[in-house]
C-alpha cells in the first residue's frame, strides 16, 4: 500500500467522526436559546472530534474490524452526550 492509499485510508476511516462533530456543534448552536461565541462551536467541534476519532479507533481494536454498526452506534451516542455536556456550559 502506498502513502496515497493510507492517507484515503485513514481520511475515511475519520470522517464519520468529523461529519458528526461538525453536525453537533453547528445543531447546537442553533437549538440553544443563548447561543455560544463562533469561536466555542468551533472548540465544541474539534472536541467531538477528538473524542469521536477516539471511539472510532477504540471500536477497530475491539471489534477487529472497521464500520461495525456498534462503533457508530458509540460514537454517536458518546459524542452526542459530550455535546450536551459542553452545551450546558452555555446555560
Amino acid at each position: 500500500m502506498g502513502a496515497l492509499d493510507l492517507l484515503i485510508h485513514a481520511l475515511n476511516f475519520i470522517a464519520p467522526a468529523a461529519v458528526v462533530a461538525l453536525v453537533l456543534a453547528l445543531a447546537s448552536r442553533f437549538m440553544q436559546s443563548k447561543r455560544p461565541p463562533a469561536l466555542a462551536t468551533i472548540a465544541h467541534a474539534a472536541i467531538n472530534f477528538v473524542v469521536g476519532g477516539t471511539v472510532l479507533a477504540l471500536g477497530l481494536w475491539w471489534q477487529g474490524a472497521d464500520g461495525r454498526m456498534v462503533t457508530y452506534a458509540a460514537l454517536v451516542t458518546v459524542m452526542a452526550t459530550l455535546q450536551w455536556l459542553l452545551g450546558r456550559h452555555w446555560r
